[in-house]
Protein backbone atom coordinates (compact mmCIF):
# COMPACT_ATOMS: atom_id res chain seq x y z
CA UNK A 1 0.00 0.00 0.00
CA UNK A 2 1.55 3.26 -1.08
CA UNK A 3 0.71 6.81 0.76
CA UNK A 4 -0.70 8.99 -1.76
CA UNK A 5 1.91 12.06 -2.68
CA UNK A 6 1.73 15.39 -1.25
CA UNK A 7 1.80 17.28 -4.17
CA UNK A 8 0.19 20.35 -2.29
CA UNK A 9 3.53 20.29 -0.26
CA UNK A 10 5.51 20.63 -3.22
CA UNK A 11 3.42 23.36 -4.77
CA UNK A 12 3.81 25.34 -1.30
CA UNK A 13 7.33 24.52 -0.95
CA UNK A 14 8.39 25.93 -4.10
CA UNK A 15 6.41 28.89 -3.97
CA UNK A 16 8.13 30.02 -0.57
CA UNK A 17 11.32 28.96 -1.91
CA UNK A 18 10.09 31.23 -5.44
CA UNK A 19 9.33 33.96 -3.23
CA UNK A 20 12.96 33.61 -1.37
CA UNK A 21 14.41 33.66 -4.73
CA UNK A 22 12.44 37.08 -5.58
CA UNK A 23 14.09 38.51 -2.73
CA UNK A 24 18.00 38.19 -4.39
CA UNK A 25 16.34 39.51 -7.90
CA UNK A 26 14.74 42.39 -6.40
CA UNK A 27 18.84 43.13 -5.20
CA UNK A 28 19.93 42.30 -8.65
CA UNK A 29 16.97 44.71 -9.67
CA UNK A 30 18.42 47.67 -6.84
CA UNK A 31 22.17 47.46 -8.35
CA UNK A 32 20.60 48.30 -11.78
CA UNK A 33 18.66 51.39 -10.43
CA UNK A 34 22.22 52.28 -8.64
CA UNK A 35 23.86 52.31 -11.78
CA UNK A 36 21.00 53.63 -13.61
CA UNK A 37 21.47 50.96 -16.44
CA UNK A 38 19.20 49.87 -19.06
CA UNK A 39 18.20 46.33 -18.22
CA UNK A 40 16.96 47.94 -14.65
CA UNK A 41 13.20 47.41 -16.13
CA UNK A 42 13.96 43.62 -17.58
CA UNK A 43 15.37 42.51 -13.91
CA UNK A 44 12.05 44.54 -12.71
CA UNK A 45 9.42 42.89 -15.15
CA UNK A 46 11.63 39.25 -13.96
CA UNK A 47 11.26 39.96 -10.75
CA UNK A 48 7.50 40.91 -10.73
CA UNK A 49 7.11 37.40 -12.50
CA UNK A 50 9.31 35.19 -10.12
CA UNK A 51 7.22 36.86 -7.03
CA UNK A 52 3.54 35.64 -9.11
CA UNK A 53 5.58 32.43 -9.45
CA UNK A 54 6.25 31.99 -5.77
CA UNK A 55 2.29 33.25 -5.19
CA UNK A 56 0.72 30.79 -7.18
CA UNK A 57 2.39 27.65 -5.74
CA UNK A 58 1.64 29.20 -2.29
CA UNK A 59 -1.73 29.23 -3.43
CA UNK A 60 -1.96 26.14 -5.16
CA UNK A 61 -0.07 24.23 -2.24
CA UNK A 62 -2.83 25.84 0.45
CA UNK A 63 -3.68 23.87 3.50
CA UNK A 64 -1.63 20.84 2.52
CA UNK A 65 0.17 18.92 5.27
CA UNK A 66 3.24 20.71 6.52
CA UNK A 67 5.63 17.09 7.15
CA UNK A 68 7.85 16.73 4.50
CA UNK A 69 8.07 13.44 3.52
CA UNK A 70 11.29 11.55 2.00
CA UNK A 71 9.45 11.23 -1.28
CA UNK A 72 8.65 14.70 -1.27
CA UNK A 73 12.13 16.05 -0.39
CA UNK A 74 13.64 14.35 -3.05
CA UNK A 75 11.41 15.67 -5.69
CA UNK A 76 12.14 19.79 -4.33
CA UNK A 77 15.57 18.99 -3.85
CA UNK A 78 15.65 17.88 -7.65
CA UNK A 79 13.24 20.55 -8.85
CA UNK A 80 14.25 23.52 -7.23
CA UNK A 81 17.09 23.59 -9.02
CA UNK A 82 15.24 23.72 -12.50
CA UNK A 83 12.66 26.34 -10.99
CA UNK A 84 15.04 28.65 -9.90
CA UNK A 85 16.90 28.35 -13.47
CA UNK A 86 13.89 28.86 -15.87
CA UNK A 87 12.99 32.38 -13.49
CA UNK A 88 16.65 33.20 -12.75
CA UNK A 89 17.17 32.91 -17.02
CA UNK A 90 14.74 36.23 -17.48
CA UNK A 91 16.87 38.30 -16.91
CA UNK A 92 19.41 37.41 -19.23
CA UNK A 93 16.81 36.47 -22.01
CA UNK A 94 14.70 39.89 -21.47
CA UNK A 95 17.02 41.98 -21.27
CA UNK A 96 18.90 41.00 -24.34
CA UNK A 97 21.94 40.09 -23.03
CA UNK A 98 21.39 36.62 -24.13
CA UNK A 99 18.89 36.18 -26.72
CA UNK A 100 19.35 32.50 -27.34
CA UNK A 101 17.06 30.78 -24.86
CA UNK A 102 19.48 27.87 -24.74
CA UNK A 103 22.22 30.12 -23.61
CA UNK A 104 20.15 32.27 -21.41
CA UNK A 105 19.14 28.51 -19.42
CA UNK A 106 22.90 27.43 -19.63
CA UNK A 107 24.39 30.70 -18.01
CA UNK A 108 22.09 30.38 -15.70
CA UNK A 109 22.27 26.69 -14.63
CA UNK A 110 25.95 26.90 -15.09
CA UNK A 111 25.60 29.69 -12.34
CA UNK A 112 22.72 28.24 -9.88
CA UNK A 113 25.36 24.78 -9.75
CA UNK A 114 27.99 27.04 -9.45
CA UNK A 115 29.73 25.25 -12.62
CA UNK A 116 30.87 28.70 -13.98
CA UNK A 117 31.13 27.53 -17.49
CA UNK A 118 29.73 30.13 -19.31
CA UNK A 119 28.35 31.77 -23.10
CA UNK A 120 28.94 35.06 -22.81
CA UNK A 121 32.22 36.10 -25.54
CA UNK A 122 32.87 39.64 -23.85
CA UNK A 123 32.06 39.49 -20.02
CA UNK A 124 33.35 43.01 -19.92
CA UNK A 125 30.63 43.98 -21.97
CA UNK A 126 27.57 42.93 -19.63
CA UNK A 127 26.45 46.15 -17.19
CA UNK A 128 26.93 45.58 -13.39
CA UNK A 129 23.59 44.21 -13.69
CA UNK A 130 23.99 41.46 -15.45
CA UNK A 131 27.52 40.40 -13.41
CA UNK A 132 26.31 41.43 -10.09
CA UNK A 133 23.20 38.38 -11.20
CA UNK A 134 25.54 36.20 -12.58
CA UNK A 135 27.67 36.15 -8.58
CA UNK A 136 24.88 36.23 -6.39
CA UNK A 137 23.43 33.20 -8.73
CA UNK A 138 26.58 31.31 -7.68
CA UNK A 139 26.05 32.67 -3.96
CA UNK A 140 22.79 31.07 -3.14
CA UNK A 141 23.54 28.02 -5.16
CA UNK A 142 27.25 27.73 -3.41
CA UNK A 143 25.80 26.95 -0.03
CA UNK A 144 22.91 25.45 -1.26
CA UNK A 145 19.59 27.01 -2.23
CA UNK A 146 17.98 24.29 -0.06
CA UNK A 147 20.20 24.91 3.54
CA UNK A 148 19.39 28.72 2.95
CA UNK A 149 16.12 27.85 2.80
CA UNK A 150 15.63 24.92 5.80
CA UNK A 151 16.74 28.84 7.76
CA UNK A 152 13.68 30.19 6.39
CA UNK A 153 11.17 27.77 6.02
CA UNK A 154 9.80 27.45 9.37
CA UNK A 155 8.85 30.42 8.45
CA UNK A 156 6.42 29.40 6.28
CA UNK A 157 5.56 26.75 8.63
CA UNK A 158 7.45 23.91 6.70
CA UNK A 159 9.85 20.99 8.25
CA UNK A 160 13.70 21.05 6.74
CA UNK A 161 15.47 17.77 8.21
CA UNK A 162 14.15 15.68 5.16
CA UNK A 163 15.31 18.64 2.53
CA UNK A 164 18.56 19.12 4.10
CA UNK A 165 19.41 15.41 4.20
CA UNK A 166 18.61 15.19 0.62
CA UNK A 167 20.72 17.86 -0.38
CA UNK A 168 23.85 17.93 1.97
CA UNK A 169 26.56 16.13 0.14
CA UNK A 170 29.02 13.58 1.02
CA UNK A 171 28.71 10.62 2.97
CA UNK A 172 27.26 11.81 5.86
CA UNK A 173 26.71 15.10 7.14
CA UNK A 174 26.99 16.93 11.00
CA UNK A 175 24.49 18.32 12.69
CA UNK A 176 25.45 21.69 14.93
CA UNK A 177 22.49 21.86 16.78
CA UNK A 178 19.40 19.53 17.53
CA UNK A 179 17.36 21.60 15.37
CA UNK A 180 18.31 21.33 11.57
CA UNK A 181 17.07 24.72 11.04
CA UNK A 182 19.81 26.15 13.76
CA UNK A 183 22.87 24.08 12.13
CA UNK A 184 21.97 25.88 8.79
CA UNK A 185 21.83 29.05 10.19
CA UNK A 186 25.32 28.58 11.45
CA UNK A 187 26.59 27.62 8.05
CA UNK A 188 25.61 30.54 6.14
CA UNK A 189 26.46 32.77 9.24
CA UNK A 190 30.26 31.00 8.57
CA UNK A 191 29.06 31.61 4.82
CA UNK A 192 28.64 35.16 5.14
CA UNK A 193 31.44 35.96 7.25
CA UNK A 194 34.28 34.43 4.47
CA UNK A 195 31.85 36.26 1.69
CA UNK A 196 32.57 39.51 3.61
CA UNK A 197 36.51 38.72 4.94
CA UNK A 198 37.30 38.07 1.25
CA UNK A 199 35.60 40.81 -0.15
CA UNK A 200 37.17 43.55 2.26
CA UNK A 201 40.58 41.94 1.57
CA UNK A 202 40.51 42.52 -2.20
CA UNK A 203 39.35 45.84 -1.74
CA UNK A 204 42.54 46.37 0.19
CA UNK A 205 44.27 45.47 -1.98
CA UNK A 206 43.72 47.07 -5.04
CA UNK A 207 40.29 45.47 -6.88
CA UNK A 208 37.58 47.81 -7.74
CA UNK A 209 35.07 47.78 -4.76
CA UNK A 210 32.19 46.24 -7.17
CA UNK A 211 34.60 43.54 -8.72
CA UNK A 212 35.78 42.91 -5.09
CA UNK A 213 32.01 41.90 -4.21
CA UNK A 214 30.96 39.90 -7.13
CA UNK A 215 34.71 37.89 -7.05
CA UNK A 216 33.93 37.39 -3.22
CA UNK A 217 30.54 35.76 -3.77
CA UNK A 218 32.19 33.57 -6.89
CA UNK A 219 35.33 32.60 -4.46
CA UNK A 220 33.84 31.32 -1.43
CA UNK A 221 30.42 29.47 -3.81
CA UNK A 222 33.25 27.35 -5.71
CA UNK A 223 32.03 29.22 -8.70
CA UNK A 224 34.37 30.74 -10.71
CA UNK A 225 32.45 33.62 -12.76
CA UNK A 226 34.41 36.61 -13.29
CA UNK A 227 34.11 40.29 -14.05
CA UNK A 228 37.09 40.02 -16.66
CA UNK A 229 37.14 37.87 -19.71
CA UNK A 230 40.69 36.72 -18.45
CA UNK A 231 39.36 35.74 -14.75
CA UNK A 232 42.33 36.60 -12.36
CA UNK A 233 45.02 36.17 -14.62
CA UNK A 234 45.67 40.59 -14.86
CA UNK A 235 45.18 40.99 -11.11
CA UNK A 236 48.26 41.61 -8.62
CA UNK A 237 50.30 38.66 -6.42
CA UNK A 238 48.07 40.16 -3.08
CA UNK A 239 44.72 39.44 -5.31
CA UNK A 240 45.47 36.12 -6.81
CA UNK A 241 46.88 34.65 -3.19
CA UNK A 242 44.08 35.84 -1.20
CA UNK A 243 41.63 34.08 -3.91
CA UNK A 244 43.65 30.92 -3.66
CA UNK A 245 43.36 30.78 0.49
CA UNK A 246 39.32 31.45 0.38
CA UNK A 247 39.42 28.91 -2.72
CA UNK A 248 41.07 26.51 0.06
CA UNK A 249 39.01 27.26 2.93
CA UNK A 250 35.92 26.49 0.77
CA UNK A 251 36.47 23.51 0.09
CA UNK A 252 36.70 22.36 3.47
CA UNK A 253 33.78 20.96 5.69
CA UNK A 254 32.02 24.14 6.73
CA UNK A 255 30.75 22.74 9.75
CA UNK A 256 34.48 21.99 11.07
CA UNK A 257 34.96 25.73 10.22
CA UNK A 258 32.71 26.30 12.35
CA UNK A 259 34.34 24.35 14.85
CA UNK A 260 37.42 26.29 14.25
CA UNK A 261 36.02 29.76 14.56
CA UNK A 262 34.35 28.57 18.36
CA UNK A 263 38.30 27.87 19.26
CA UNK A 264 37.75 24.31 18.66
CA UNK A 265 40.86 23.43 16.10
CA UNK A 266 41.28 19.78 17.40
CA UNK A 267 37.87 19.01 16.15
CA UNK A 268 39.18 20.32 12.48
CA UNK A 269 42.48 18.56 12.89
CA UNK A 270 41.35 15.04 13.58
CA UNK A 271 38.74 15.31 10.40
CA UNK A 272 40.52 13.00 8.43
CA UNK A 273 38.90 14.15 5.37
CA UNK A 274 40.57 17.54 6.02
CA UNK A 275 43.85 15.99 6.22
CA UNK A 276 43.49 14.24 2.73
CA UNK A 277 42.20 17.45 1.21
CA UNK A 278 45.10 19.52 2.85
CA UNK A 279 48.00 17.06 1.92
CA UNK A 280 46.37 16.82 -1.54
CA UNK A 281 46.64 20.20 -2.28
CA UNK A 282 50.10 20.50 -0.72
CA UNK A 283 51.56 17.95 -2.43
CA UNK A 284 49.62 18.54 -6.05
CA UNK A 285 51.18 22.12 -5.72
CA UNK A 286 54.67 20.86 -4.88
CA UNK A 287 54.44 19.03 -7.89
CA UNK A 288 52.48 21.78 -10.22
CA UNK A 289 54.83 24.07 -8.46
CA UNK A 290 57.99 22.56 -9.20
CA UNK A 291 56.77 21.46 -12.52
CA UNK A 292 56.59 25.07 -14.07
CA UNK A 293 59.86 26.12 -12.19
CA UNK A 294 61.64 24.00 -13.83
CA UNK A 295 60.21 24.29 -17.43
CA UNK A 296 59.77 28.22 -17.22
CA UNK A 297 62.19 29.47 -14.56
CA UNK A 298 65.48 27.63 -15.92
CA UNK A 299 64.32 28.07 -19.21
CA UNK A 300 64.24 31.92 -18.62
CA UNK A 301 66.78 34.29 -16.56
CA UNK A 302 65.73 34.10 -13.12
CA UNK A 303 67.10 37.57 -12.60
CA UNK A 304 64.40 39.26 -14.37
CA UNK A 305 62.26 41.19 -12.73
CA UNK A 306 59.71 41.52 -14.45
CA UNK A 307 57.13 38.61 -14.97
CA UNK A 308 56.73 37.62 -18.94
CA UNK A 309 52.76 35.91 -19.41
CA UNK A 310 53.04 32.77 -18.28
CA UNK A 311 56.24 32.78 -17.41
CA UNK A 312 57.50 31.99 -14.10
CA UNK A 313 61.06 33.88 -13.27
CA UNK A 314 61.25 33.26 -9.45
CA UNK A 315 59.92 30.66 -6.95
CA UNK A 316 57.31 32.62 -5.85
CA UNK A 317 55.13 33.03 -8.99
CA UNK A 318 55.85 29.39 -9.80
CA UNK A 319 54.15 28.36 -6.75
CA UNK A 320 51.90 31.11 -6.16
CA UNK A 321 50.53 30.18 -9.86
CA UNK A 322 50.77 26.44 -8.95
CA UNK A 323 48.26 27.02 -5.61
CA UNK A 324 45.93 28.96 -7.32
CA UNK A 325 45.55 26.11 -9.66
CA UNK A 326 45.32 23.58 -8.04
CA UNK A 327 43.25 25.36 -5.18
CA UNK A 328 41.05 26.19 -8.10
CA UNK A 329 40.95 22.84 -10.03
CA UNK A 330 40.77 20.75 -6.48
CA UNK A 331 37.92 23.07 -5.29
CA UNK A 332 36.01 23.10 -8.53
CA UNK A 333 35.99 27.32 -8.86
CA UNK A 334 37.23 27.37 -12.23
CA UNK A 335 39.27 30.67 -11.39
CA UNK A 336 42.51 31.21 -13.41
CA UNK A 337 45.87 33.16 -12.66
CA UNK A 338 47.39 31.59 -15.84
CA UNK A 339 45.94 29.96 -19.02
CA UNK A 340 47.12 26.49 -17.92
CA UNK A 341 46.48 25.15 -22.12
CA UNK A 342 49.85 26.81 -22.59
CA UNK A 343 51.74 24.69 -19.96
CA UNK A 344 53.54 21.74 -21.19
CA UNK A 345 51.10 19.30 -21.66
CA UNK A 346 52.19 17.31 -19.13
CA UNK A 347 51.11 20.00 -16.34
CA UNK A 348 47.78 20.90 -18.17
CA UNK A 349 46.47 17.55 -17.69
CA UNK A 350 47.60 17.09 -14.27
CA UNK A 351 45.22 19.91 -13.74
CA UNK A 352 42.92 18.15 -15.40
CA UNK A 353 42.54 15.10 -13.14
CA UNK A 354 42.60 17.11 -10.37
CA UNK A 355 39.32 18.57 -11.18
CA UNK A 356 37.93 14.86 -10.86
CA UNK A 357 38.94 14.96 -6.98
CA UNK A 358 36.59 17.75 -5.73
CA UNK A 359 37.37 18.92 -2.10
CA UNK A 360 35.29 18.03 1.56
CA UNK A 361 31.93 16.95 1.87
CA UNK A 362 29.68 19.51 3.27
CA UNK A 363 31.66 22.16 1.47
CA UNK A 364 30.59 24.16 -1.56
CA UNK A 365 32.62 22.03 -3.83
CA UNK A 366 31.60 19.78 -6.62
CA UNK A 367 33.40 16.81 -7.54
CA UNK A 368 33.70 13.76 -6.14
CA UNK A 369 34.64 14.68 -2.51
CA UNK A 370 38.00 13.57 -0.67
CA UNK A 371 35.76 11.53 1.80
CA UNK A 372 34.92 8.77 -0.99
CA UNK A 373 38.47 8.78 -2.31
CA UNK A 374 39.36 8.13 0.87
CA UNK A 375 37.05 5.52 1.33
CA UNK A 376 37.57 4.08 -2.06
CA UNK A 377 41.22 4.00 -1.63
CA UNK A 378 41.35 2.32 1.83
CA UNK A 379 38.13 -0.29 0.60
CA UNK A 380 41.04 -1.36 -2.13
CA UNK A 381 44.24 -1.90 0.02
CA UNK A 382 42.05 -3.89 2.55
CA UNK A 383 40.65 -5.82 -0.20
CA UNK A 384 44.45 -6.59 -1.17
CA UNK A 385 45.13 -7.63 2.80
CA UNK A 386 42.11 -9.98 2.73
CA UNK A 387 43.73 -11.71 -0.18
CA UNK A 388 46.77 -12.02 1.72
CA UNK A 389 45.02 -13.29 5.34
CA UNK A 390 41.46 -14.83 3.91
CA UNK A 391 40.34 -15.90 7.69
CA UNK A 392 41.25 -12.63 9.31
CA UNK A 393 38.46 -9.77 9.57
CA UNK A 394 39.64 -6.43 8.56
CA UNK A 395 37.38 -3.58 8.40
CA UNK A 396 37.71 -0.56 6.63
CA UNK A 397 37.75 2.14 9.17
CA UNK A 398 37.87 6.28 8.23
CA UNK A 399 37.71 8.56 11.50
CA UNK A 400 38.16 5.94 13.38
CA UNK A 401 35.31 4.57 13.00
CA UNK A 402 34.81 1.05 11.55
CA UNK A 403 32.47 1.65 8.36
CA UNK A 404 29.20 -0.02 7.77
CA UNK A 405 29.27 -1.87 4.54
CA UNK A 406 26.68 0.14 3.18
CA UNK A 407 28.85 3.14 3.24
CA UNK A 408 31.55 1.48 1.33
CA UNK A 409 29.04 0.33 -1.28
CA UNK A 410 27.67 3.78 -1.47
CA UNK A 411 30.97 4.97 -2.26
CA UNK A 412 31.85 2.36 -5.04
CA UNK A 413 28.17 2.57 -6.83
CA UNK A 414 28.63 6.52 -6.82
CA UNK A 415 32.04 6.18 -8.55
CA UNK A 416 30.31 3.50 -10.59
CA UNK A 417 27.53 5.79 -11.79
CA UNK A 418 29.87 9.11 -12.18
CA UNK A 419 32.12 7.17 -14.90
CA UNK A 420 29.00 6.65 -16.33
CA UNK A 421 27.43 9.30 -16.64
CA UNK A 422 30.49 11.15 -18.11
CA UNK A 423 30.73 8.17 -20.63
CA UNK A 424 27.62 9.13 -21.54
CA UNK A 425 27.86 12.48 -21.59
CA UNK A 426 31.51 12.04 -24.10
CA UNK A 427 29.06 9.81 -26.86
CA UNK A 428 26.43 12.61 -27.12
CA UNK A 429 28.90 15.85 -27.15
CA UNK A 430 30.80 13.28 -29.86
CA UNK A 431 27.59 12.70 -31.85
CA UNK A 432 26.94 16.74 -31.85
CA UNK A 433 30.11 17.51 -33.51
CA UNK A 434 32.69 18.01 -29.96
CA UNK A 435 35.80 16.73 -30.88
CA UNK A 436 36.91 13.82 -28.34
CA UNK A 437 39.33 15.72 -25.98
CA UNK A 438 36.99 18.67 -25.62
CA UNK A 439 34.02 16.00 -24.95
CA UNK A 440 35.82 14.46 -22.11
CA UNK A 441 36.82 17.93 -20.68
CA UNK A 442 33.24 18.82 -20.84
CA UNK A 443 31.97 15.72 -19.31
CA UNK A 444 34.07 15.74 -16.40
CA UNK A 445 33.98 19.79 -15.89
CA UNK A 446 30.02 19.63 -15.83
CA UNK A 447 29.41 16.61 -13.37
CA UNK A 448 31.89 18.21 -11.20
CA UNK A 449 30.71 21.36 -11.54
CA UNK A 450 34.29 22.97 -12.48
CA UNK A 451 33.50 25.11 -15.52
CA UNK A 452 36.66 25.58 -17.14
CA UNK A 453 37.75 22.22 -19.56
CA UNK A 454 40.38 21.89 -21.95
CA UNK A 455 41.24 22.78 -25.48
CA UNK A 456 39.10 25.76 -26.55
CA UNK A 457 36.86 26.09 -23.43
CA UNK A 458 39.97 25.98 -21.07
CA UNK A 459 40.89 29.53 -18.81
CA UNK A 460 40.24 31.65 -22.08
CA UNK A 461 37.55 30.01 -24.06
CA UNK A 462 33.88 29.84 -23.72
CA UNK A 463 30.64 27.62 -24.55
CA UNK A 464 29.16 30.41 -26.99
CA UNK A 465 29.76 28.07 -29.79
CA UNK A 466 29.09 24.82 -28.68
CA UNK A 467 26.33 23.15 -30.09
CA UNK A 468 22.91 23.42 -28.96
CA UNK A 469 21.80 19.70 -28.04
CA UNK A 470 25.40 19.56 -26.26
CA UNK A 471 24.79 22.84 -24.24
CA UNK A 472 21.13 21.54 -23.48
CA UNK A 473 23.24 17.86 -22.23
CA UNK A 474 25.98 19.96 -20.61
CA UNK A 475 23.04 21.41 -18.20
CA UNK A 476 21.75 18.37 -17.42
CA UNK A 477 25.08 16.75 -16.30
CA UNK A 478 25.73 19.74 -13.83
CA UNK A 479 22.43 19.57 -12.57
CA UNK A 480 23.15 15.78 -11.63
CA UNK A 481 27.02 17.01 -10.60
CA UNK A 482 25.19 19.27 -8.37
CA UNK A 483 22.70 16.67 -6.95
CA UNK A 484 25.36 14.30 -6.43
CA UNK A 485 24.27 11.76 -8.74
CA UNK A 486 21.53 9.73 -6.20
CA UNK A 487 19.10 12.24 -5.84
CA UNK A 488 17.83 12.22 -9.18
CA UNK A 489 18.21 8.79 -9.70
CA UNK A 490 16.29 7.95 -6.51
CA UNK A 491 13.41 9.82 -8.58
CA UNK A 492 13.18 6.79 -10.96
CA UNK A 493 13.57 3.92 -8.54
CA UNK A 494 10.18 2.33 -7.56
CA UNK A 495 11.56 1.77 -4.00
CA UNK A 496 10.89 5.61 -3.53
CA UNK A 497 7.71 6.12 -4.06
CA UNK A 498 6.32 2.85 -1.78
CA UNK A 499 5.02 3.17 1.74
Amino acid sequence: MTRAFNKRLVFSTMGALLLIETLFMAIATGVGFYYDEADQGAFLVSTIITFLGGVLGLLMGRRAPKQVGEREGYVIVATVWIFYSMFGMLPFWLSGALTAPVDAWFETMAGFTTTGATVIRDVTAQTHTILFWRALMQWVGGMGIIVLSVAILPMFGLGGMQLYSAEVTGVSYEKLSPRIADTAKHMWVMYILLTLSEGLLLWLFGMEKFDAICHSMSTISTGGFSTRNDSMISYNAAIQWTTALFMFMSGINFTQLIHLFRGNPKHLLDDEETRWYAIAVGVATLILSMGLFIHYGIEHDVRKIVELENVFITMEHALRKGFFMVTSAMTSSGFAASDYMTWPKLLWVFVFFMMFTGASSGSTAGGIKWVRLAIFAKAAYTEIKRRIHPNAVIPVRFNGHTLREQTTSNVMAFMFFYIVIIMLSVLIFCASGVAFDEAIGTAVSAIGNVGVSIGQFGPSGTYADYPTVAKWTATVVMLIGRLEIFTVLLLFTKALWKK
